[in-house]
């Protein structure tokens, strides 16, 4: 009995010094990332159960509120870098209502104008209005070299965090042959296991992931959408095609031959290749986020950007045509004057089918023969059939008939093309000969012929052209979009600015250089004119194109960022405490608490004290026996 009481005192103490063995390496990693509390449990052994032994030292694991932690953690760094940009975006346009941000330089353009149109012979006035006008160029230019900048700035970042996730699958996949050549008793293996965790922690910021357990202990590695990419010990490469400084031109395309920007490509064990953006496989996670406001939202910002400015100098240059109701032998139509029609002044025609749906027909002039195709996504719908279709270059040769002619090959059947009894020469009528209606028809054509035409007897002037060698802006898709990227190429005409007594003087005008009426056209054509802005801009929408005069459509792009800002930072506060409180729930069940620990401490302490006092009784018992 004695030898008994020996044996099993003598292995309580073993267990319970294990046990407290275990409880110091909590207390010893309180707060260090990526710790799992470890716990041993004790089982019977030998005869009659009267032994313990040790057991294995396991992991206090939530595997559910794991997985919980890492889903709300891609969620948190995609919540966290998109209300970032966004942050920076609405920054761009500078805080509402100051002088400086967009806004205040638009208002100051405007009333410059009316100052002028009070007082035409001034020429402090008229130095006014060019100097405001510089303004608000270099400030929409500066907006969208600022939108850029944060493009190229998150295709750097993909880059980056690319290569980290490709580094991470790899770290995994050595930390998985490690755990399977560990021994279910190996004390290294929970400590493998901790850092494979930390692995996974880390690479769900990066990328929305599903970790699948093994049974040989290893973890296999899934992005949400299904994609794999770990296999136990195989791990996929990810790759990335940094494009560099990235332009208003450099667009996402699903053919990377065709995309001005960097795809990530996983390159299999086996050598497959899967492009992960064109296949939608990754859709939480930083990456993700930088993917979309690369993509897409920036993208949207330049486009606002270029419609703006497109519709600053076309309210100078351009006279808003809309169509007349007109009819004649029982058809139906209306008469449109495009006097002065250039190559990118739209001509869009509502049309109604018979079976009630409407839409949109844009006939896009070109210069080119023949002309180039145009993709509805650069004209103001981008759900509209765009029609492109050749006009004479010089303006001298624009013969009206010409024109018309031209408007009939384009519209074909169903359609019939006239000049207008009574009407402007460049006045045309298109009249629905067949089962479509037309509800309606609109443009903005080009008054003056080209950016030196200055003087003429209309109240248009080319205060604004394309910086790209002084040309006029027309909208023209010869030779590539004019629109893309005219945010950074708006500026002041220098032949303007050199002969500041345009901005007054109209030919035929009685009172000359003292003329008020081009300077409160042009003030009206900004304030009170109703223009046509891209759905694709987002403004009101992006089912339709948007009506509003260039100062509400200013109006609209900064409450539209605002607002884009104010969401996504809400969002981000949501998810932060999403995250927060998955982070406390995981911490709970698996981190270290210092009480607990500290009380199992005391209370093993006494165990070993007992087992101790048992096995001194033992030995005093085997003594007095050995004495007798």
């Amino acid at each position: 009995m004695a030898l008994d009481a020996f044996s099993t005192a003598t292995a309580g103490l073993r267990v319970t010094q294990a046990q407290i063995g275990v409880v110091s390496q909590n207390i010893a990693n309180v707060g260090t990332a990526g710790y799992v509390r470890r716990t041993l449990s004790p089982v019977a052994s030998g005869t009659g159960n009267a032994s313990v032994a040790t057991g294995t030292i396991a992991r206090a694991l939530d595997t559910a509120a794991l997985k919980q932690l890492r889903s709300e953690n891609s969620g948190a760094a995609y919540t966290g870098l998109k209300s970032s940009i966004h942050t920076q975006l609405d920054a761009l346009y500078g805080k509402p209502g100051d002088a400086s941000a967009l806004d205040g330089v638009f208002n100051s353009f405007t009333l410059s104008l009316q100052t002028l149109a009070a007082n035409p012979t001034s020429t402090a006035a008229r130095s006014t209005v060019l100097s405001a006008a510089n303004d608000v160029a270099t400030q929409i230019g500066s907006a969208a070299n600022g939108v850029q900048a944060l493009r190229t700035g998150l295709e750097m970042q993909l880059a980056t965090d690319t290569q980290t996730a490709s580094g991470l699958l790899a770290q995994l996949a050595k930390l998985n042959t490690r755990i399977i050549a560990a021994t279910a008793d190996d004390p290294s293996r929970p400590d493998l296991e901790d850092q494979r965790d930390q692995a996974l922690n880390s690479l769900s910021g990066l990328i929305d992931i599903n970790a699948v357990s093994q049974s040989d202990g290893s973890v296999s590695v899934l992005t949400g959408s299904g994609v794999t990419l770990l296999d136990r010990t195989n791990a996929a490469t990810l790759s990335f095609d940094s494009r560099g400084t990235l332009s208003a031109n450099a667009l996402y395309d699903a053919d990377p031959a065709n995309s001005g920007v960097g795809t990530i490509v996983a390159t299999t064990p086996g050598g497959g290749k899967i492009d992960l953006i064109a296949s939608g496989a990754i859709r939480s996670g930083s990456i993700a986020a930088a993917i979309e406001m690369r993509d897409t939202t920036l993208p949207q910002a330049q486009r606002q950007l270029d419609d703006l400015a497109a519709g600053l100098s076309r309210a100078m240059s351009d006279r808003v045509a809309t169509g007349t109701a007109a009819s004649e032998s029982g058809k139906a139509g209306f008469d449109i004057d495009l006097t002065g029609l250039s190559a990118g002044n739209a001509i869009t025609l509502t049309v109604q089918d018979a079976s009630g749906t409407q839409r949109n027909l844009i006939l896009m002039p070109s210069y080119q023969s023949p002309p180039a195709a145009v993709p509805a996504s650069g004209t103001d719908d981008a759900h509209a059939t765009v029609i492109p279709f050749t006009i004479p270059k010089p303006a001298a040769d624009r013969d009206p008939a010409a024109i018309r002619s031209a408007i009939s090959s384009a519209l074909g059947a169903g359609y019939q093309i006239s000049s207008v009894p009574g009407g402007e020469a460049g006045a045309v009528r298109i009249l629905s000969t067949g089962g479509a209606t037309l509800r309606a028809a609109s443009a903005s054509v080009t008054q003056v012929t080209s950016a030196s035409d200055t003087k003429g007897n209309a109240t248009q002037i080319p205060l604004f052209v394309d910086g790209k060698s002084a040309t006029l802006y027309t909208g023209s898709f010869d030779n590539g979009s004019q629109l893309t990227g005219f945010a950074q190429r708006i500026t002041v005409n220098p032949a303007i600015v050199g002969d500041s007594a345009s901005l007054v003087s109209i030919v035929g005008a009685p009172t000359g250089s003292g003329d008020a009426t081009r300077p409160q056209a042009l003030y009206n054509a900004l304030t009170s004119t109703q223009r046509v802005f891209s759905s694709a801009s987002g403004i009101g929408g992006i089912s339709a194109p948007t009506r509003s005069s260039v100062a509400d459509f200013v109006q609209g792009v900064i409450s539209s960022q605002g607002a884009a800002a104010a969401a996504a930072q809400d969002l981000n506060e949501g998810q932060s405490i999403a995250l927060s409180t998955a982070q406390g729930r995981f911490a709970s069940a698996s981190g270290v608490n210092i009480d607990d620990e500290m009380s199992n401490l005391i209370a093993l302490q006494q165990a070993y004290s007992a087992n101790a006092r048992v096995l001194t009784a033992a030995r005093d018992m085997i003594d007095t026996l050995l004495r007798i």
